[in-house]
């Protein structure tokens, strides 16, 4: 649940009942996601998963890249949009868990387009050499700046990125954070807002959600 969800509930569920409806397999994912994980709230809510969804069809990218599958809702969110011959290639480091989006990828029409690793998303970085047209990035928010440096060489004019909870349920308001993440977080919205190669907006969606496009 977001910053703005707690602030007014009700309009969050009048969002939701004038969005196009969640696809049924979506709607199995979330529901397992809440019976089988303890943080059941870090999973793409359904306004932000249908955001992804209409951007990756806008866009219908041929390479995507999604840093934190958590249990694979977004990812398949944004496989909705992908070019005919176009990969989502998704990362997390969470082995336990990994059952529940291979299960997922596997039911989906996207399957044989998800490529989905349990590797480290800086050390992917540092050794790939592909060039993505949409990112998604929604992990550990003490490495979101290190991720900006890395993403920005495997990007090209028209790429888009989002990094989720760039709000931090409003703590990016603090002067003088303590906390490591909210400082970092604090750090990656100054860095996007300074870089020229990007134009970026901050959408108040959920717990927030900073938009980007290579120039």
């Amino acid at each position: 649940m977001s910053f703005f969800e707690e602030k007014n509930p009700e309009m969050d569920r009048y969002l939701e009942t004038h969005a196009s409806s969640e696809p049924e397999i979506l709607k199995k994912l979330r529901r397992e996601t809440y019976q089988k994980t303890t943080q059941p709230h870090m999973i793409s809510g359904y306004q932000q998963g249908r955001l992804l969804t209409i951007i990756s069809q806008m866009i219908q990218p041929k390479k995507v890249l999604e840093i934190g599958t958590f249990t694979g809702y977004a990812t398949l969110c944004l496989a909705a949009g992908l070019a005919k011959d176009g990969k989502i290639t998704t990362l997390d480091v969470n082995g336990d868990l990994a059952y529940l989006p291979k299960k997922y990828f596997e039911e989906s029409e996207y399957a044989g387009q998800i490529d989905f690793k349990l590797q480290d998303a800086k050390e992917f970085l540092r050794e790939t050499d592909q060039i993505f047209d949409l990112i998604f990035i929604d992990a550990d928010k003490e490495n979101y700046a290190e991720y900006f440096r890395l993403i920005k060489p495997r990007t090209k004019t028209g790429s888009v990125v989002m990094f989720d909870n760039v709000l931090w349920y409003g703590k990016v308001l603090e002067e003088n954070p303590k906390q490591r993440s909210t400082q970092v977080i604090k750090e990656l919205n100054d860095l996007i807002a300074k870089d020229d190669d990007f134009e970026n907006l901050i959408l108040p969606l959920r717990d927030g959600v900073n938009f980007l496009r290579r120039k």
